[in-house]
């Protein structure tokens, strides 16, 4: 039987294909903010190749644990110390300059890497301490990146876009492991950080073409003494924001550290080289990316999306911890990447969605402050577990925190419920 072309019955499937399409993907109508989605996925592609080598050769270089972890801390600690005063810059400035300087500033640190990587003995005092000035740049460019987005999209597209960032956060987070998998297997660990300070050409590029006229510019903030202090109250009178924000620090403390966790827990439990765990974490990447599409269309940033997803990340850590073999390691890390990214994105975007715009750097800073400062305690005291307990503890042990989170947040979230109703 024919189709009936009158009726136009053969497209309908493909025109709601492009609806759906359309709907995930809205907030990309906006000029600057395609500009700007270009220029970070390329340059969070290489973010993620400098990361994952920058372990793996501490790893190479100590055989630690604690080394691994210890990394992560120095990155951090600067992260603790400063994002909170970064946030409050960051509402005070015009984002789009200020964004050229830290992104400058980030492809020199990878250019210095690309150095010390290329000598026939890396320092591993000189690695910690460009991580330490890493972290200073990251206090201020993290809640800068996230708080300009409000910026470049019109108010009923910011919903879709914060999500959509997160979904290309965690697009490269696929390609990016990959890569310095490959790169560290074939030409060696110089060539990673050396290609990361190339893509920063193309982020500075990107943000160079936005048209400045067309920036839905908040009004600056003057400076005023109190400005952190005052940030801090306004996340405690909101319940879905403390709540949140408890529930974060928990779980990046001992549950989200998957860069120092996953290649212990491949090379102690699992007893496999470096281009497994590369497989495992853009296995995570792209369970965070299938996930993080369902987000962008469904929009799932309320507080009980948080707790859900919370309790899922644990239930996947703790299966993950028991597999056997790679295979099933796999399948498991797909889940666990895919509940993560619903946590993450629902805990990063409620702020910039519940909270008042002249906060919102200064939230996110605190939120910066929980997601990294946490690790200066958490990569050690992991690495040590790795160390003495096995591969698996520490896995185990991040899932048994994201569960006791969740159930944090579902008796305080129905405790606040029975006080307002």
């Amino acid at each position: 039987m024919e189709n009936d072309t009158r009726t136009g019955s053969p497209a309908a499937p493909e025109g709601r294909l492009r609806r759906i399409v359309g709907q995930t993907f809205i907030s990309l109508r906006n000029r600057n903010f395609r500009l700007y989605f270009i220029g970070q996925f390329v340059s969070n592609t290489g973010n993620w190749l400098t990361n994952v080598a920058m372990v793996l050769l501490v790893l190479h270089i100590t055989g630690s644990g604690v080394a691994v972890g210890a990394i992560t801390a120095f990155q951090c600690v600067p992260l603790l110390l400063l994002s909170a005063w970064g946030g409050a810059i960051v509402d005070r400035v015009d984002k789009r300059r200020f964004l050229l300087f830290t992104q400058s500033v980030a492809m020199f640190i990878s250019v210095a890497l690309a150095v010390i990587a290329f000598l026939p003995h890396p320092s591993l005092v000189a690695l910690y301490v460009l991580a330490v000035v890493g972290g200073v740049q990251a206090a201020f460019d993290n809640p800068l990146r996230r708080a300009f987005i409000s910026e470049m999209v019109k108010p009923e597209d910011l919903p879709n876009a914060v999500v959509i960032y997160s979904v290309l956060f965690n697009t490269s987070r696929i390609f990016g492991p990959a890569l310095a998998g490959l790169l560290v297997i074939t030409v060696g660990y110089g060539w990673c950080f050396a290609i990361d300070a190339a893509t920063f050409l193309a982020v500075l590029y990107c943000i160079y073409l936005m048209r400045p006229e067309e920036l839905l510019r908040h009004a600056r903030l003057p400076h005023v003494k109190g400005a952190v202090r005052a940030g801090v109250r306004y996340v405690a009178s909101m319940p879905s924001l403390w709540i949140s924000l408890v529930m974060l620090t928990a779980i990046f403390l001992l549950s989200y550290n998957f860069i120092t966790t996953l290649p212990l827990f491949v090379t102690r439990s699992l007893h496999r080289s470096d281009s497994v765990f590369t497989l495992l974490y853009s296995t995570f990447g792209l369970g965070a990316v299938v996930s993080g599409l369902v987000v962008a269309r469904r929009r799932m940033v309320q507080l009980r999306h948080i707790i859900s997803s919370a309790f899922a990340m644990g239930v996947f850590m703790i299966i993950l911890a028991l597999m056997p073999g790679v295979a099933l390691s796999v399948a498991a890390v797909f889940f666990v990447g895919a509940s993560a990214i619903i946590f993450l994105t629902a805990s990063t975007s409620i702020v910039q969605l519940e909270g008042k715009p002249e906060m919102c750097g200064r939230v996110l800073a605190l939120q910066t402050v929980v997601m990294n400062g946490t690790a200066v305690i958490g990569g050690p005291v992991l690495g040590w577990m790795a160390d003495t307990l096995g591969g698996r503890a520490p896995i185990l042990a991040g899932g048994a925190v994201c569960l006791a989170a969740a159930s944090f947040g579902y008796f305080a979230d129905r405790r606040y419920n029975k006080k307002t109703g």
